[in-house]
């Protein structure tokens, strides 16, 4: 008995030690003004060389993410906010995205003050009517609807899931609505820059394929606001920004992208298709370029490997040498349908455990179980409907492919579901009522069978914080700690996974 009261007096003071009574935050702390940041520009080749023959970061020690509440939850701010598990978002609001408000005026001509000419596809920067600006991407000629569609359906998931991505749209336009600005300049196809001309432009169009209704399909992304001051790295700290204390590696919210990245198939997660801005004295974090996934790889699409294998990777290397190129990656099984607007996309050898981005990521590397829960409860909490409706929103000429990409997301939804929900005890959504802790079983809730029945023991039974242990005998490593503040409104302060 000395014994047990001794336990419970050392757990209530570690209780007493470890909240606070702000705990648990909601949002990251008020910034600290940044007046200005430097400017900078990665090397995408030095990036992929430096990451897969030494990937730089703290990796592979087995850290606890860092930058998280009491709740084991990202702190709304720079990086990441709450959206759809944790405030369901209507279908309009999920079709919406990131905004539906700003989308280019069609009246009026749209001015182009800039242009890319070299790569398979063309693409320029605008200003609209309203002095709006905006990239414009189109899609590679053998691949009509592919690059816009992905980026169209990818970028509002990503959205809703919690992610600073810019407002794009989906545009319909003929040539007479454009006009060239005054000393526009375009490269050749040997570097050397010369005034733009309307032949240029028209060469530009050429590269791109029109609607049925003769006219040109592309993206409009509009300028994020702010200073643009160059991508973040999926390592270390911006050493400009005073805001910017938690090394990217260990972040929650990265570390959880790497399952975000398996379900679209956004292999191209890396450091030179991210973008900080300033804005108001304070960095924001985006992910940007998202026509490089669900199949596609923006210039065509993307290769069958895709997801499957970094692009170099020494045991790979040594597996076909060794068997003298006979070894078949189970990548290389995958069957794929012709569906041009949809390039290479599959559900059924999709292994979420085993896909990789193109090279090795310090921050995907770094994850946990609870990590990778944390990103997958999110994903789960989308319904086919849902689903459904946002790809129906990238209008796809196509319905078979517009059927397929639906089936393939609710699938490798459900192999993520199934997966990390079996490495935790997936329950969350905890409250205190009448005196005990009531929680969801998301894996019951998804369809995938319950995994209860759950056992609680309270810890700490006659003090402010109380601390109730949920077990299952079932999975007998896994538990879940939730400590409750009594004092004031009781509150759901702490929660801790183990497995």
């Amino acid at each position: 008995m000395r014994f047990l009261t001794l336990l419970c007096l050392t757990v209530c003071g570690l209780c007493a030690q470890k909240f606070h009574l702000d705990d648990p935050l909601e949002n990251e702390l008020k910034p600290i003004p940044v007046a200005d940041a430097s400017k900078r520009k990665l090397s995408d080749y030095y990036d992929a060389v430096s990451h897969s023959l030494a990937t730089p970061g703290d990796i592979e020690r087995r850290q606890a993410a860092q930058g998280v509440n009491t709740l084991g939850e990202p702190m709304q701010g720079a990086w990441w906010t709450k959206r759809h598990y944790y405030h369901p978002m209507s279908l309009d609001e999920l079709v919406a995205g990131p905004g539906n408000t700003h989308a280019p005026s069609m009246q009026g001509q749209w001015t182009v003050i800039g242009a890319k000419s070299e790569g398979i596809t063309p693409g320029f920067v605008m200003i609209d009517s309203k002095k709006e600006m905006y990239y414009i991407k189109f899609d590679p000629l053998t691949n009509p609807e592919m690059a816009t569609g992905a980026d169209h359906v990818a970028i509002r998931l990503v959205h809703a899931l919690g992610y600073h991505v810019p407002e794009n749209y989906l545009v319909e336009f003929s040539p007479s609505l454009l006009a060239l600005g005054n000393d526009v300049l375009i490269a050749d196809r040997l570097g050397r820059q010369h005034k733009m001309n309307s032949r240029d432009l028209g060469e530009m169009l050429r590269m791109a394929p029109k609607t049925k209704e003769g006219k040109y399909r592309a993206t409009a992304s509009r300028a994020i606001p702010g200073k643009g001051i160059g991508p973040y790295r999926y390592f270390g700290v911006r050493s400009d920004d005073p805001n910017d204390y938690v090394p990217h590696e260990h972040r929650r919210d990265l570390r959880g992208l790497a399952v975000v990245s398996a379900w679209i198939d956004h292999d191209d997660s890396r450091a030179i298709n991210t973008y900080d801005s300033l804005i108001d004295g304070s960095i924001r974090h985006y992910i940007l370029d998202l026509g490089s996934s669900l199949g596609s790889g923006t210039q065509k699409a993307n290769s069958p490997r895709s997801g499957g294998e970094y692009l170099f990777g020494w045991k790979q290397s040594a597996g076909q040498l060794f068997s003298l190129g006979f070894a078949v990656p189970s990548w290389a099984r995958a069957d794929y349908p012709k569906l041009p607007s949809i390039g290479l996309f599959e559900s059924k050898t999709f292994d979420p455990e085993k896909w990789v981005p193109e090279y090795p990521n310090p921050a995907f590397l770094n994850r946990l179980p609870d990590d990778e829960f944390w990103a997958a409860k999110q994903i789960v909490s989308f319904s086919d409907e849902e689903i459904e409706a946002i790809v129906r929103s990238a209008r796809y000429s196509d319905r078979e492919a517009e059927r397929w990409l639906i089936r393939c997301l609710v699938e490798r939804r459900d192999k993520i579901g199934r997966s990390y929900f079996a490495k935790v005890l997936p329950i969350d959504q905890f409250t205190y009522r009448d005196g005990d802790v009531k929680f969801v079983d998301l894996a019951e809730k998804a369809g995938y069978g319950a995994v209860g029945p759950f056992h609680l023991q309270w810890l700490s039974p006659q003090n402010s914080y109380r601390t109730a242990v949920i077990t299952t005998p079932s999975r007998p490593r896994q538990s879940v700690e939730v400590t409750v503040r009594l004092s004031g409104q009781p509150t759901v302060v702490g929660v801790e996974r183990t497995w």
